[in-house]
Order: structure tokens, then C-alpha cells, then sequence
């Protein structure tokens, strides 16, 4: 009797029982993203931090390959490069996301489903295509928008493809690739805001403006700074658009313009696998510092009183 008694208070409290084994089905359903999170995640990660740390005889040798990539000439040019990349398509990727959700959110809502299909459908393609698909876009000689080039005073893709103009040029093709899948994610971030609040600021006579700015983007601010810790991850990891650049200009742009590529060279041309890691190391160092920094001024992962 007593023994009925406490499984049927358990049971009543939501706690895992015979009967109600919601529990046990939560880690079944966890364990396989758990598995390979553990594969391809953790694992290499203590790897690429063992060699980070030893040399080709796997004796540890401290920071010894960090200081000897550090003093690599082509080190600090990399990290500039890929330093104005992010703030170019960071500020972008923020400001044309969240403008274009609103906007359909808002006054275009009628042709949403549409305009959303349309800015994901870019992303469906792989991004060697669409790095493609640029270069020939902006090949002045065999682009349909040619006549645009050259009124910016570019005769030839060489000069389109100038050192200057690259983290524009590369923000332009990730925006086109990746920018479509976020704007349906705010989409359905800005869906999730009650309608009773947007009509209460309205009757108080708030107009569409202190709306987005004072309600809107307040209330997804979580959304925005996710968006913010993975596009900042994904730029770190440039590399298909400078080595794809690099081999279209014939050598114009260095073959080490960004981190991963610098890091692709001590790895495949220099057989130099140890500063290859250490240079990965360090982007994922600057990675977690930044979204550490983001989680803790935004509060990502803090629970919404209800």
C-alpha cells in the first residue's frame, strides 16, 4: 500500500515511472546527437589540441607552436584580413536580417511565404557553386551586369577582385548564400511575439518605428545574438571564397589571405600538421571568447519568467 502510494505521488509530481517513461525517452533521443557531438566534435577538438601542443614526435613542446605561427610573417595579415571580413558582414548580416524580417513581418506579410522561399533558396546551393556563380557575375567581360562594372571603373575581374575590396566582396557572397535561412528564422522569432502587446503599443499610439525598436527587436534580442555566435564562427572558418579568388586572379590575392587557409599551407604544402593545429586552436579560442562574451551581455541562455 505504502509502496502504491509513493509511485502514485511520483508520478503525480512528473517524476520518470513505469507507467510515464518520458525521462528515459528524453536521453534516447539525446544519446545520438550526445554520440556524435563526442565523434566529430569533442574528440578531434582534443586532438587538434594534443598536436597544438607536441611535435612531430608527440613530445609536448608547451605554446612552443603557437609563438612559431605567431612570428610567421603571414600570421598577422590573416587575422587582419579575416578581422574586417567579420565587421563588414557581422554589421550586414545584423542590420539587412532583422530590416528584412521586419518588413515582412510588417507591411509585406501578404508576400511572405514567397519572399522567404526565395531568400532561402540561395542557400540551397553548395558554396563552391556560388562562389562561382560570382565570379562570373562579376567578370566584367562575362557578366549580364558588365555595364555596372565598368561604370565603377572595373574593365577586368582583376580589378574587381582588388586586395581592398574583399571582405565586401566575400560579405556579399555569404549574405547571398546564408543571410535567406536567418531572415526565416526571425521571421518565426517575430511570429512568436504575442499580438496582444503589438496591439496595445499601437493603441497607444506607437508607430511602426518605436514598435521594432521598442518592442520587436527587444523581445528576440536572444535570437540576434545566436545569429551573431554562429555567423561569427562560420566567417572565422573562411575558406572556399579567398582559395577559389586566389585561383581565379592568377596569385593576386595571397594563397594564406585567411586564417584557415594559412592554415590549410602549414598543413598540406609545408606537411606541418602540429602548427597547422595550433593555428586552429587559436580560432577556437577567438571563437569561445566571443561567444562567451555575447552569452553573458545577452543573457542567451537565461529562462524567461512567465
Amino acid at each position: 500500500m505504502t509502496t502504491h502510494l509513493a509511485t502514485e505521488r511520483s508520478g503525480r509530481r512528473g517524476g520518470p515511472s513505469a507507467r510515464n517513461p518520458v525521462g528515459r525517452a528524453g536521453y534516447v533521443f539525446v544519446s545520438g546527437y550526445v554520440l556524435l557531438l563526442l565523434a566529430f566534435g569533442v574528440l578531434p577538438t582534443c586532438y587538434a589540441v594534443w598536436l597544438a601542443l607536441s611535435n612531430s614526435r608527440n613530445q609536448l613542446v608547451g605554446l612552443g607552436n603557437f609563438t612559431r605561427t605567431f612570428t610567421d610573417y603571414r600570421f598577422g595579415p590573416a587575422f587582419l584580413h579575416i578581422g574586417l571580413y567579420l565587421v563588414v558582414w557581422l554589421a550586414g548580416l545584423m542590420i539587412l536580417v532583422v530590416l528584412l524580417s521586419l518588413m515582412l513581418h510588417g507591411r509585406m506579410r501578404r508576400a511572405s511565404t514567397t519572399l522567404r522561399f526565395l531568400f532561402y533558396l540561395p542557400g540551397a546551393l553548395a558554396g563552391v557553386a556560388s562562389v562561382l556563380l560570382f565570379l562570373i557575375l562579376l567578370d566584367p567581360a562575362a557578366s549580364p551586369v558588365g555595364w555596372l562594372l565598368k561604370g565603377f571603373g572595373w574593365n577586368t575581374l582583376a580589378q574587381v577582385n582588388a586586395p581592398g575590396h574583399l571582405p565586401v566582396l566575400f560579405t556579399v557572397i555569404a549574405f547571398w548564400t546564408g543571410a535567406g535561412g536567418w531572415i526565416v528564422v526571425m521571421y518565426g522569432a517575430l511570429n512568436s511575439i504575442p499580438g496582444e502587446i503589438l496591439e496595445a503599443a499601437r493603441i497607444d499610439g506607437a508607430g511602426t518605428l518605436q514598435i521594432a525598436l521598442r518592442i520587436q527587436i527587444p523581445m528576440i534580442t536572444k535570437w540576434i545574438a545566436y545569429m551573431l555566435i554562429l555567423a561569427f564562427a562560420a566567417g572565422t572558418q573562411l575558406f572556399v571564397e579567398p582559395q577559389l579568388v586566389s585561383l581565379a586572379s592568377w596569385g593576386m590575392i595571397p594563397d594564406s589571405w585567411s586564417p584557415n587557409q594559412l592554415s590549410y599551407q602549414y598543413a598540406f604544402q609545408a606537411g606541418d600538421f602540429n602548427g597547422a593545429a595550433a593555428l586552429s586552436v587559436d580560432l577556437l579560442i577567438l571563437g569561445l571568447a566571443c561567444a562567451a562574451l555575447v552569452v553573458f551581455r545577452t543573457g542567451l541562455f537565461e529562462r524567461d519568467e512567465g
